[in-house]
């Protein structure tokens, strides 16, 4: 995985670094308790640090290749969703939420315009 720095240290514009390497929200709170009121997950970490039962996140449209980063430091599981006409794994498309446990991270990884594959940490 690049670092922007070293991207910056070999000639590349920062801005271009910083979009190669990603970018990442920290602080988030989990809302709402399907896939059309969940907080969005839109950059590529996204660290939830509230998390109230049954709330959750939404990850954007899946692309081949992509990766986003999902950490729960709140006190519940944190439900994440697809959006809609996307699948998790093999939950329900659209409304199939992943739970991640509190304290544990996923990497979600899309193989489609459709399919987010989801790998947890231990």
């Amino acid at each position: 995985m690049a670092i922007p720095s070293r991207l910056v240290g070999a000639g590349l514009p920062p801005l271009a670094a910083n979009t190669i390497c990603g970018d990442a929200t920290t602080g988030l709170v989990a809302l709402g308790t399907n896939n059309t009121n969940a907080v969005a997950l839109g950059a590529t970490i996204n660290v939830v640090a509230t998390t109230a039962v049954g709330t959750g996140g939404l990850l954007p449209t899946p692309e081949v290749g992509s990766n986003i980063v999902v950490v729960n430091e709140g006190a519940n599981a944190l439900l994440v969703y697809p959006g809609t006409g996307a699948r998790i794994n093999a939950l329900v498309v659209t409304t199939g939420g992943f739970s991640i446990p509190t304290g544990r991270t996923v990497m979600f990884i899309g193989s489609t315009g459709v399919n987010w594959y989801a790998l947890l940490s231990a």
